[in-house]
């Protein structure tokens, strides 16, 4: 036996005689102070307890620093082309950072008056739709070959849209939505200026929570994590590319169909093809049947059109956009959006995916290969 072996099998026997001796006196010492160890224990869950109750106090905090660091890791490979293109990283963050704001400005300066509007004018005129629709020849003949149940189905409709309990609820429910707005909104103005400050400071946080790390661990740990964050900011910038392509084309179509709503359906739509595999399926179901307002033919015009775009998006779009991005298996997509979007709603299901992916990579680079070593 060669001397490293020698010097390697008596450190080996050496680490197993302290684990055995550490073994040993804390088997004895529970044994001979067993009211201590009890109430240390006690001590300890009152602590996790008292530390959960804070985190839960200031969730509103802590939801708003995780959104603005997913929002800037999604700006991240901006930044990144900027650099590619020649620009240097301060240059290439202050010219995100202005495209971000003046994104943001363009949105509530431009769009968002618009999209009110149009909501507003979409619920005052919802009885006269409905009344025209239920006049229309092609839904009494629909009904009819039903056997009564579009009709059954309207009906519903009616009666919940003109039931007095409905409006009452509502108008309780308009101070709680107001606070609910004021609040939305303060948090929307901190996560944009949280946004812009992590921007800036990216790298310098990284290296500053880096160096935390134990020198003997950090390459690889910081291998991962680089891997890991890469990988969050591709998928999230991709998926806000596809929402973005998949609203201006429904944008066109209604408006070429002639709805009246066509803006307010194509905001909602951006928001609704953030959901991962479903979100254009639901969006092209959503578009149909409020087209039907205006015809049968318009309906299915943007069926169709929608059939074809989910085509394009599937097949070109997508592999475009994210072919960098994180690959996860189709079950574990839908597991993984279902349980953010129970947890967090919409940011909680566009963020468990790459937190998935992040899962992943890890047991494939470490947990495995440790399990396979041992």
């Amino acid at each position: 036996m060669s001397t490293l072996q020698q010097k390697a099998r008596r450190r080996t026997l050496q680490r197993k005689a302290r684990h055995r001796e550490h073994r040993e006196t804390g088997t004895s010492a529970f044994a001979n102070h067993p009211f201590r160890w009890a109430f240390t224990a006690t001590l300890g869950v009152l602590a996790a307890l008292v530390m959960a109750a804070a985190i839960a106090g200031i969730g509103t905090v802590v939801f708003s620093v995780f959104a603005a660091a997913f929002i800037t890791l999604g700006l991240d490979p901006l930044v990144r082309w900027f650099q590619r293109r020649g620009l240097k990283r301060g240059v290439a963050i202050l010219t995100v950072n202005l495209l971000f704001i003046l994104v943001i400005v363009g949105l509530l300066w431009l769009v968002l008056p618009l999209v009110i509007n149009q909501a507003v004018a979409f619920v005052r005129g919802l009885p006269a739709m409905l009344a025209d629709l239920h006049a229309q020849e092609w839904f009494q003949e629909a009904s009819s070959g039903s056997g009564g149940l579009l009709a059954n189905i309207y009906s519903a409709v009616v009666d919940f849209l003109t039931n007095p309990a409905t409006w009452t609820g509502i108008g309780g429910g308009l101070l709680q939505f107001g606070v609910a707005v004021v609040g939305a909104t303060s948090t929307a103005m901190f996560v944009f200026i949280l946004t812009i400050y992590f921007t800036g400071t990216l790298d310098s946080s990284k290296a500053a929570i880096y160096s935390l790390v134990s020198a003997s661990h950090r390459e690889r740990i910081v291998e991962l994590a680089e891997r890991i964050m890469q990988n969050i900011g591709r998928y999230l910038s991709g998926m806000v590319v596809l929402a973005f392509l998949n609203a201006s084309f429904s944008l066109i179509v209604l408006t070429l169909v002639g709805n009246k709503f066509a803006l307010v359906i194509s905001v909602a739509a951006f928001f609704i093809t953030l959901i991962p595999l479903i979100g254009t399926v639901l969006t092209t179901a959503f578009m149909s049947i409020l087209t039907l307002f205006v015809s049968p033919t318009a309906a299915l015009i943007v069926l169709i059109a929608m059939l074809i775009y989910m085509q394009l998006e599937a097949y070109i779009f997508t592999p475009k956009v994210m072919s960098k991005a994180v690959q996860v298996p189709g079950s574990i997509v839908l597991i993984a959006a279902l349980a953010g979007g129970t947890l967090a709603g919409l940011p909680g299901a566009l963020v468990a995916i790459p937190a998935a992916a992040g899962i992943l990579l890890i047991l494939k680079e470490v947990t495995i290969p440790a399990k396979a070593r041992s």
